[in-house]
C-alpha cells in the first residue's frame, strides 16, 4: 500500500445508526398517536385538529406569504433583543467576576431584577414604546440580560487560579489576561447560558407579540385563537418549536468547536 494513500472514512457502527434513528422514531410515534386520536374522534376537531388539517393549514399560511413574514418578524425581534442583551451582559458579567467590590454593590439589585417576570413589564413596555417591534425587543432584553450577566460572572469566578498565575508569570497585563485567558475559559459556560437564554427569548417574544404585536408568530397564534382556527394555532406552535430546535442545534455545534472546548482539554 502506498504510504501517501488516503484512508477510507470509517463507517458508522450499527449502534450509531440505532441512536441516530431514535429521535425520528419518537417523532413518528407521536404523529401516529396524534393521528389515531383524531381518527377516533376522542376530541372534536375544534379542540384537536388532525395532522392532515394542520398540514393544509401550513400550506395555506405558506402560500399566502404570512408565515414567512411572521417568522422573519419574530426572528428579528429575538435577534435584536438578544444581541443587545449579550452586548450588555458579557462586559458587565466580566466586570462583576473580576471585581469583588462591584459584585457586592450590584449583585442584590441584579438578582432583584432577574426575579421580576419580563411579562410584568408589558404595561410599561406598551406605554413607553407603543405597539410593534420595540416592546418585544425590550422584553426579550430584560428576560435575557440578567441571566447572562450572572452566568458570565460565575464563569469568571470559576476560572482556575492556575491559569491566571501562569499568565502573570508570562508578564501579561489585565487586558491581555482578559482577552487571552478569561474570555476563552468562560466561553463554553457562556454558550450553555446562551442556549437557555435563547429558549427564554422565544417564550417572551410569543407572549409579547400576542399582547402588543401587529405581526409575528405570537400575533399569529392570537389571531388563530380569535378566528377559532385550531389548525393554524397548531401550525404556529410547530414552527416555533422547530425554529427553537434548529437554533439550539447550531449552538450545540458551536460548543463542539475546538476553539471553544480548549479549556476542557
Amino acid at each position: 500500500m502506498l504510504s501517501g494513500s488516503i484512508a477510507a472514512p470509517a463507517m458508522p457502527s450499527a449502534g450509531a445508526w440505532r441512536q441516530a434513528l431514535l429521535a425520528p422514531a419518537v417523532a413518528i410515534a407521536l404523529i401516529a398517536s396524534w393521528s389515531l386520536a383524531s381518527w377516533a374522534a376522542w376530541w372534536p376537531p375544534s379542540m384537536l385538529p388532525s395532522p392532515m388539517a394542520v398540514y393544509r393549514g401550513f400550506v395555506e399560511e405558506l402560500a399566502s406569504g404570512r408565515l414567512p413574514r411572521d417568522i422573519a418578524a419574530s426572528l428579528y425581534r429575538v435577534g435584536m433583543g438578544f444581541v443587545a442583551a449579550v452586548a450588555v451582559a458579557v462586559p458587565l458579567g466580566l466586570a462583576l467576576g473580576w471585581s469583588r467590590r462591584l459584585r457586592v454593590a450590584t449583585l442584590p439589585s441584579i438578582n432583584f431584577a432577574r426575579n421580576l417576570s419580563p411579562i410584568a413589564w408589558m404595561p410599561f413596555a406598551v406605554l413607553w414604546f407603543g405597539i410593534g417591534d420595540l416592546p418585544a425587543i425590550f422584553l426579550i432584553f430584560l428576560a435575557t440580560v440578567f441571566p447572562l450577566t450572572l452566568a458570565t460572572s460565575a464563569a469568571v469566578l470559576n476560572v482556575p487560579s492556575l491559569y491566571l498565575a501562569i499568565a502573570r508569570e508570562y508578564g501579561m497585563g489585565g487586558c491581555a489576561i482578559l482577552a487571552r485567558v478569561i474570555l476563552p475559559a468562560v466561553l463554553p459556560h457562556l454558550l450553555i447560558a446562551v442556549r437557555l437564554a435563547v429558549g427564554m427569548a422565544w417564550v417572551v417574544v410569543v407572549a409579547a407579540e400576542m399582547i402588543a404585536g401587529r405581526d409575528g408568530l405570537g400575533f399569529a397564534i392570537s389571531d388563530a385563537r380569535n378566528g377559532l382556527r385550531a389548525d393554524l394555532l397548531a401550525v404556529e406552535m410547530i414552527v416555533i418549536g422547530l425554529i427553537g430546535v434548529g437554533v439550539d442545534g447550531l449552538l450545540v455545534q458551536l460548543n463542539r468547536l475546538a476553539a471553544v472546548r480548549w479549556v476542557h482539554g
